[in-house]
């Protein structure tokens, strides 16, 4: 039973993730944390975390770590296939098209108006991530007492350091770890 929820709660967010992987997140944690609530929240964004800093695709590299996480090796299978094949097929039978009928008017109009939608998908996603980063709790349950002024100053630093001095995202990641680890273990706090 656990096997088929995954690939079907896999194969909708192959569906409905229009915009890339990161689109893909707020699906996957509806399905997988809401709906049928496989893991805690918290966990998700562990995961998720994890598949940012692998190397391809977020939503894949989601899929896998989730498979793993709740059914083990066939749990990856099952999830990675789930989220790839309604792509692969809509890919091949819109390229088919794209191709035959590029030149209309029609078709440039409505890949302009999915960009918004594509939009508001990430947007969703980074600030689930961030509402737990920084209160550990979704956006609907937070509570301003519980902010986490350490993960704040880490991320305002980090978004500094990117924008300001173009610094390479892995040297941050790595370097806002190490920093969020010094801090924890002198002050004592625990995340």
């Amino acid at each position: 039973m656990l096997i088929l929820k995954l690939f079907f709660s896999f194969l909708k967010v192959g569906l409905f993730s229009v915009g890339g992987g990161y689109a893909a997140i707020p699906l996957i944690q509806d399905q997988i944390v809401n709906v049928h609530q496989l893991m805690t929240l918290e966990e998700f964004t562990d995961l998720i975390t994890i598949a940012e800093m692998t190397p391809g695709p977020i939503s894949i590299n989601s899929a896998t770590f989730v498979g793993t996480r709740l059914a083990g090796p066939f749990g990856v299978i099952i999830c990675t296939l789930g989220c790839i094949i309604p792509s692969f097929i809509i890919c091949l039978t819109l390229a088919y098209f794209y191709y035959k009928y590029r030149s209309f008017s029609g078709v440039q109009t409505v890949l302009a108006s999915l960009r918004p939608a594509v939009v508001a998908l990430i947007a969703s996603a980074g600030m689930s991530i961030l509402m737990l980063a920084l209160f550990n709790a979704d956006i609907s349950s937070f509570k301003i007492g519980d902010f986490r002024f350490i993960e704040c100053g880490i991320f305002i630093t980090g978004l500094y350091a990117l924008r300001k001095y173009k610094m390479n995202a892995i040297t941050v990641i790595l370097g806002s770890g190490v920093v969020g680890t010094l801090l924890y273990l002198i002050t004592g706090f625990v995340a």
